[in-house]
This record gives structure tokens, sequence and C-alpha cells, in this order.
């Protein structure tokens, strides 16, 4: 089966069609996808308001892995492997706050915050915490590669992918460019404005859905008056993102107005920006606010969206602004409902055995076609068939 998706693959490829359905529905297809496609690169997997003070653990289940997110006494972000060195117990079973050390629930053995092995009570018999030999230094927690941007844990469970830093320098300039150098250190998430969602649908069909405002008018039609089909564009020259903006983005809030970012250039007010960064995180840039989906894969039909808003300075948190803060969460809701039936059809779609890959639009397509460009470049150089 798995060879008959990749064999499906290449034949779309060379025809200019979008990926096979199978690539969507298919259990072997997204194993592979996991061991491949996300953990050889970097992916998005958490917030860093998740574990926002010292000793805050957030575990994440995710590709069939188990992680511990961890902030440090010295406020570092760690993520780890959620496994215990000595018999590979689960060692977080759920959120934990003000923890001094990571105890494993099954024979006691603790970590640091930072991942080394603390204590091992009775290994070498009742009474004895130590034994000749054994090295603690030499069984910490198996730490994960990450890197925190814009709130965003992202990880890179093979190790090999390269720096971060370069991962995200394309799409980073491009934001600087928009809200000016360093605007994005001056947002800050808000508690009140989570959104969680589950939906019947592989989580590619979700970042395709949002590389392109060409459904606007037929499923948002609330969005599309106040941010125009006629207004957007499409960016998607550089490797590992794509996305569209608009230049006349104008919500209406009957509610206080939010402080804008100081370098964001008046003359682009109206501008706001959809960023895809492949493979799982979407971000959209508004001149007062910021907002990070993350595609989390459950499986090949499902996947979790979690969502967090940022916002300038103490907007995020001033009780002057919560009415604000929550009517462009409601509102934002209300668009990322909007998709669900949309993103299900179309996995409901990719269920039928006659689907050929479906066509792109040379206009209002190109940001997802970019994308399958991308996907199917991952496909081929991480082994296909292997």
């Amino acid at each position: 089966m798995l060879e008959a998706v990749f064999d499906a693959i290449e034949t779309n490829r060379q025809a200019n069609r979008g990926l096979p359905g199978s690539a969507y529905t298919s259990d072997s297809f997204f194993d592979w996808e996991c061991r491949n496609v996300f953990e050889q690169g970097w992916f998005a997997l958490a917030f860093g308001a998740d574990a926002p003070s010292p000793g805050d653990l957030f575990p994440v289940e995710v590709l069939g892995m188990s992680f511990i997110v961890a902030r440090g006494e010295d406020m570092e972000l760690r993520v780890f492997h959620n496994v215990c060195r000595h018999r590979g117990r689960r060692l977080v079973d759920g959120p934990a706050h003000g923890a001094r050390l990571i105890r494993c629930p099954y024979h006691a053995w603790t970590y640091r915050l930072d991942g080394r092995l603390q204590g091992t009570p009775h290994i070498g018999g009742p009474g004895v915490h130590d034994v000749c030999g054994f090295a603690r230094e030499d069984h910490s927690l198996f730490e994960v590669p990450s890197a925190t941007w814009l709130d965003i844990v992202f990880v890179n469970p093979g190790g090999g992918a390269g720096a971060f830093a370069d991962h995200v320098a394309p799409l980073a300039a491009r934001l600087d460019s928009l809200w000016g150098a360093g605007g994005g250190s001056q947002l800050a998430s808000a508690a009140d404005c989570a959104i969680v969602m589950t939906v019947e649908s592989n989580w590619k069909l979700a970042l395709e859905n949002y590389l392109e405002a060409y459904h606007l008018p037929f499923v948002h039609p609330g969005l599309n008056r106040y941010s125009p089909l006629a207004e957007h564009y499409i960016f998607a020259d550089a490797a590992g993102f794509a996305g569209q903006g608009v230049t006349r983005y104008r919500p209406t809030l009957a509610a206080r107005a939010l402080p804008s970012l100081p370098s964001w250039p008046i003359e682009r007010r109206e501008t706001a920006e959809y960023p895809a960064l492949y493979p799982n995180a979407l971000l959209g840039i508004q001149h007062d606010h910021l907002f990070a989906m993350l595609l989390i894969p459950q499986g090949p039909q499902r996947t979790l969206e979690r969502v967090a808003i940022q916002f300038v300075g103490h907007a995020a948190t001033d009780e002057a602004w919560a009415e604000t803060r929550r009517a462009v969460c409601a509102g934002w809701r209300e668009v990322f409902e909007e998709d669900v039936a949309a993103v299900e059809g179309m996995q409901a779609g990719r269920r039928c055995g006659a689907f050929d890959g479906g066509v792109f639009t040379p206009v209002l397509d190109v940001a997802t076609a970019h994308f399958h460009r991308w996907y199917t470049a991952q496909v081929a150089g991480l082994g296909a068939g292997s």
C-alpha cells in the first residue's frame, strides 16, 4: 500500500496535479510522513505560554511520541522525550506548575528541570541510593532540539535539520519588512484568547485551505466584507513558506481600539498577511495582534488545531482591553469554525477513488500549488518507499 501511495504522488507530480487521495487517508503513509516529513525537520509542537513560569511542565502527545515542554529555573524552555531512563515509564501525565523536579511515578527517579538525573532512590537496595559504576550524568533525560519563535515552540526530533534560525530566516525577514525589525518581540500571549478545535481531516487539507482566499466569498461571507477577495495577494517565493495577504483589512469591533505595533507603517495599517510555515504553523499578522495556529496531526483523518492570540504589550493582559480581546477571539473563532465543514468535506472527497489530485487554478491556487511542490520534494528527498 505504501509503495502505491508513493507511485501515485510521483504520477500526479508529473501530470501537474495535486496529491492523490491516499496521501490524506492511508494509515501506512501517515506513519511514514510522521517519521520523515515531521520528525526529520522542524515542526511546531506547542506554545511557550503552555509553560510560562519556572517549574511549569506541559506534556504533548503527537506523532506517536510523547514530549515534555519544561520551563527551568533559568526561564529557559526545554523539550524532552517524556520517558524515564530507568524502565521507560512516561514521566508526566498532565500539566504541572511549580515543580522543582520531574519525578517518575513508577520508582521515583527524579530529574532536574534541565534534564539531569538527580535522584535514584534504592538503586543499590533498600536505603541505598547510589551504586558503584552507575554514573547519573550518563542518564539525563533525552533532550529534543528545540527553539521558540513568536512564542511557538518548534522541535526537530531527528536532530539533523540544521539550525532553526536558518529554517525560519526567510519568513522572519518578510515579517520584519512589515512590522519592523524585532516587531514580534513586542507581542505577548493573552491567556484568555485560546482556541482549540478538533477537525476530522488530514492536517494537509487544513493547511491548504489556509493558503488560499478563493473560498472567502462562499465560506466566509462576513470576513469577505471587511477582507475582500479582490484585495488579496499571494506570496510563494521562498522554499519553506507561502501564504496570502490583503491590502484592505477593516474589521469593526464595538470595543476599545487595540494598540498598534509602533514600527508598523501607517500607510500599511490595513495590510494583513497569513503565512504558513511548513509543515504545520499558520500565522495571522495584523498591525494590532497576531494569531498562531498549530496543526497537530492526530491521525491521517484527524487534526487538532490550537490557536493562541498575541497583542501589543499590556493589551495582552490589561483588563481595559479584555472586551476587545474577547471580540477579536470570537471573530477568529467564527472564521475557523466556518472552515471546518469545508475541510472535512475535502477529506470526505479524498476517500473517493475517482479523485485524481485535482486542478490548481493559475491565480488563486498559487500558494496551494507551492505547498504541493514543497511536499512532493520532501517525499522524494527523504527516500520515498524506504
